[in-house]
């Protein structure tokens, strides 16, 4: 089942609009409120194949989608149309993050993004090369952890003192435990076997006090896909990611020593509650000299990730730059040993 949504005034398709917040008509300019949009002007069309192809209600294409697409836009009239059972059921989000960045904010905060390169070649962002820009909402498990940690290891505290003539070294040693109870809350995992991992990481941290209800609307006129992976296949990910949060707050409580070295580890982790959500992503296809570069944007803070191209030019001068530098200070260390400053 497709669902559109269609203007009270003019007919038109109405999509979600990042910064009002609102269901949006581009034709007449009509916003209504997504808790309050009539469901008289909600229509639905069925397909007989619902996991590889839709009807577009507002221009009767049939267009074919992968069984993991939730919503999309019609490639010949430019609708938005959201695949109801595909977030309905076991399928069916719990929370979503909204857009608050547009899509003509995105192209200037990647803009922005890309002149701040230090080795990035000059004619970067010399001409407009964005490719393709598309707003997509990613599935994510978010998860809510406690971790029971035990640790013991061996631990010095050393001091030194003068008396006398002599200066003296004093080490003790000591044999300490710890058992902590640790609670981490809301650990995003990536669901979707599309999207490369790290990459996902890196756009983090979200705002996830702006976590909403999820509801429909907030998809139309973006892309969006179900998970591919389910919370009990990404647990070990979440029990991994909040490795190094553990392995930095045992150290914390260990700041009284002078060293630390721990024999024995034993961390149980154990989910609490699971999350499926919906998180908010630019993706930027940029050109630059026949090659075409991919970069994320976080749809809620901005944050851009991506590798630009490299100059080797720069990357010399740089070097050159240093090297320089090294000589210099070489050639005063020199002189000065040489007590050309007496």
């Amino acid at each position: 089942m497709v669902i559109h949504y269609k203007c009270p005034n003019c007919g038109d398709d109405m999509v979600f609009d990042s910064e009002t917040g609102k269901l949006t008509c581009h034709s007449c300019g009509r916003q209504d409120a997504i808790e309050n949009f009539s469901e008289e002007f909600i229509t639905t069309t069925f397909s007989e194949d619902e996991t590889k192809e839709y009807h577009c209600e507002n221009c009767g294409a049939i267009l074919i989608t992968d069984a993991d697409t939730v919503a999309t836009i019609c490639s010949f009239c430019g609708a938005g149309v959201v695949i109801s059972d595909r977030v309905s059921g076991t399928l069916a989000p719990s929370l979503v993050i909204p857009f608050s960045i547009s899509k003509d904010e995105a192209v200037a905060a990647f803009k922005k993004w890309c002149k701040h390169g230090l080795v990035t070649p000059s004619d970067f962002m010399t001409a407009d090369r964005i490719k393709k820009i598309t707003g997509m909402y990613v599935p994510f498990w978010m998860f809510d952890l406690n971790s029971r940690v035990q640790v013991s290891g061996n631990a010095t505290r050393v001091r030194t003192y003068t008396s006398g003539e002599y200066i003296y070294t004093e080490t003790k040693h000591y044999r300490v435990f710890r058992d902590i109870n640790l609670d981490y809350l809301k650990i995003p995992v990536d669901a979707s076997e599309k999207m490369e991992d790290g990459l996902m990481d890196k756009l983090e941290p979200y705002r996830y006090d702006q976590l909403k209800e999820f509801k429909t609307p907030y998809l139309a006129g973006y892309i969006a896909e179900k998970y591919n992976y389910d919370d009990n296949d990404l647990l070990p990910r979440a029990k991994s990611k909040i490795q190094n949060f553990i392995d930095s707050y045992v150290q914390t409580t260990v700041s009284g020593y002078s060293t630390f070295i721990p024999d024995q580890k034993h961390i149980n982790s154990k989910k609490v509650k699971s999350y499926y959500v919906l998180l908010p992503i630019w993706m930027v296809t940029y050109n630059y000299r026949q090659k075409d570069y991919i970069f994320a944007m976080n749809g809620q803070t901005g944050k851009v990730v991506g590798k630009p191209p490299i100059s080797r030019g720069k990357i010399a001068g740089w070097f050159a730059g240093i090297t320089a530098g090294t000589l210099v200070i070489l050639r005063l260390v020199t002189f000065m040993m040489g007590g050309g400053l007496l």
